[in-house]
């Protein structure tokens, strides 16, 4: 859990982390930008819709509520398609689904149609395209993917910035029946990203290893459309844990800080300019944080990265709720910009890390299943906490104990119930042990052979072999300094080679080695200890 997943996907392609992969990573941007900012963005027609329907704020919130449920809701269901049909085929359905659903409801008579148009069918298509856009991002990138992962999260807040006031100059000029049925048209390019996944084609095989390979594959495994065996990993579960509860209290304060400003004393226009401020910082936080996800020393403690964020995130919250006038708000706002921006950053880079290319879309899905019932319990309980207290500071200091605790949860139980793999020796420093014990092995053999056919000669050469130690040892040094040389012709070597030991075939160690023996015992050189 700790470490990136050493993982080369399903196709068994290695990520090329470039090359179709930026096109891949444009196309994750905008999916993520439509994903998470449009539920906001269609808060502008809130007004009108309540003119014309005759319905409460709550009844129009709704229309959200719905569109995030069926967002992270259909988790599961997106990872069946994908796997079953690929993620362009699915991207390119859902983007028509989306843009559907808002043509719908420009022609809706009640807020019961526009729930299932807007709420239903667009939140659908969304899911469609924001679930199969990361894990085709996933595959297309490996060092890379903590950039590429800031880079495609800063699609939220760059898309908010340019929704909200479209929607507001739509609404101005067409209405709201104009204005949605123009946002239905612009969601027609997600169908455009979705044609940008191109999956990845293995590399051809030579005929030989073709022949291998059928050989091998007997029969094929059939793919699962939604592996469950993700359960089976402690480091996925307390993943999922974390990231329930912290979502209960991470969406709550961009809810309520502008009514928060209000009820301060000041005005809506410069309420409102609290969000701007906020989404401003947090296009920058995202590619930041995932630059430094990316460095060596970090990656493989990105877990302990996430949690830093969640906690720096939920103390935010908290000094946060203590703020009584415009400028600690604004002070907040910066903070919590940076905080949001990290963990918006890292959240799935974790997830990819814990489980890998060939489980993610498995994972993904029922990530988001267990996030949407968080999603729709968090503000809705946080509200209900605002009406009962009448104070805003309870809420915010709600919403940061939670996440706190989420961070809490994801470090400590990472720590207590995930066991590392001990570091194994790399294959050459395993080669050259093997081949230095085979040596000596060969080595000892050999004089025990000798001590045994030549015991008699021992004793005479005894006095002969202690006059040759100092004079050879001298000699093996020098020629380890000067390289190659012709072979001399000494009277002691030629009794090295009546033994059937040349110069030429054994090591400065070994002649050492041979020329340390005395009485049958082999006595290794200084230069060894």
């Amino acid at each position: 859990m700790g470490g990136a997943a050493v993982d080369d996907g399903p196709t068994g392609v290695k990520a090329p982390d470039g090359g179709w992969g930026w096109a891949v990573l444009f196309g994750c941007f905008v999916i993520t930008g439509f994903s998470y900012a449009f539920p906001k963005a269609v808060s502008v027609f809130f007004k009108e819709l309540i003119r014309e329907f005759g319905v409460g704020y709550s009844d129009t919130a709704w229309i959200s509520s719905i569109l995030l449920a069926m967002l992270y809701g259909s988790g599961p269901l997106c990872s069946v398609l994908v796997n079953r049909f690929g993620c362009r085929p699915v991207m390119m359905v859902g983007g028509l689904f989306a843009s559907l659903g808002m043509i719908l409801a420009s022609f809706a008579t009640n807020i019961i149609h526009i729930y299932l148009s807007t709420g239903v069918i667009t939140g659908l298509g969304l899911a469609l395209n924001f679930q199969p856009s990361l894990i085709m991002l996933n595959r297309y990138f490996s060092e890379k993917r903590p950039l590429a992962n800031g880079l495609a999260a800063a699609g939220s807040p760059v898309a908010l910035c340019c929704l909200s006031p479209l929607g507001q100059a739509l609404q101005y000029k067409y209405g709201w029946r104009g204005g949605f049925l123009i946002l239905g048209g612009l969601l027609l390019n997600c169908c455009a990203c979705g044609a940008l996944m191109r999956p990845l084609i293995a590399p051809k095989k030579s005929e030989e290893d073709q022949e291998a390979a059928k050989s091998v594959e007997e029969k094929p495994k059939p793919k699962k459309l939604l592996d469950f065996s993700v359960f089976k990993d402690r480091g996925f579960l307390i993943y999922t844990v974390a990231a329930a509860i912290m979502v209960l209290g991470l969406f709550v304060p961009p809810v309520f800080v502008v009514s928060y400003a209000k009820e301060l004393g000041n005005e809506d226009t410069k309420s409102a300019l609290l969000l701007t401020i906020l989404g401003f910082i947090d296009i920058f936080a995202r590619p930041t944080c995932g630059i430094i996800a990316g460095l060596k020393w970090v990656r493989p403690r990105c877990v302990y990265f996430f949690s830093f964020a969640m906690i720096f995130n939920g103390v935010t919250d908290i000094i946060g709720s203590m703020s009584k006038d415009y400028g600690s708000l604004v002070v907040y706002c910066i903070f919590f910009g940076i905080s949001y921006g990290m963990v918006g950053a890292l959240q799935f880079e974790v997830l990819m890390a814990i489980v890998g290319t060939e489980k993610f879309s498995s994972a993904i899905g029922l990530v988001l299943l267990v996030e949407a019932v968080a999603v729709l319990v968090g503000p809705p309980g946080a509200g209900r906490l605002l009406d009962a207290t009448k104070v805003y500071m309870y809420v915010f200091l709600l919403a940061g104990c939670e996440v706190v605790l989420s961070a809490l949860v994801l470090c400590i139980c990472n720590l207590l119930f995930i066991k590392k793999k001990p570091q194994e020796p790399d294959s050459s420093a395993k080669m050259e042990m093997a081949v230095m014990e085979t040596e000596m092995e060969q080595l000892n053999k050999a004089h025990q052979d000798e001590n045994e056919t030549g015991g008699s000669k021992g004793e005479a050469q005894s006095d002969k072999v202690q006059e040759m130690q100092q004079s050879n040892q001298a000699e093996t040094s020098e020629k380890l300094e000067e390289g190659p040389q012709k072979p001399p012709t000494t009277e002691t070597e030629t009794n090295k080679d009546e033994e059937g030991i040349t110069a030429d075939s054994v090591d400065p160690e070994k002649v050492s080695k041979e020329l340390t023996k005395t009485n049958g015992c082999v006595v290794e050189p200084e230069s060894s200890l």
